[in-house]
């Protein structure tokens, strides 16, 4: 739920309230002395916080996903050992014909 900070009118108390957005405004200060009315104040808000270790695309992946991509790890990690074969030679380009002389 949101916090709102709230200023009474009339003594200038300030204080804020945890409140369903849903929720109508306080109209009431809440101090036992001061039966002013109040104002909800426009605040920075917080914005959006995440904690933790980090949040991925992968973290939520299925079951089936994470044992594919645990097989296709295994299977590249063995592929990798090997020794790699000597690049193909490429055949030698052949020339260009050299153009005819214009008929007259």
């Amino acid at each position: 739920m949101p916090t709102y900070d709230y200023e009474c009118q009339s003594c200038g108390h300030k204080f804020e309230t945890r409140q369903s957005m849903k929720d109508p405004h306080l109209t009431d200060c809440p101090q036992e002395s001061c039966p002013g009315p109040i104002k909800r104040l426009i605040g920075l808000g917080a914005g959006l916080i995440f904690k933790g270790s980090g949040f991925y695309i992968t973290d939520y992946r299925s079951d089936n996903y994470k044992a594919g991509a645990k097989k296709d790890s295994d299977s590249g990690s063995a592929s990798t050992s090997t020794v790699a074969s000597p690049p193909a030679s490429t055949p030698a380009p052949t020339p260009a014909k050299p153009a005819s002389p214009p008929a007259p």
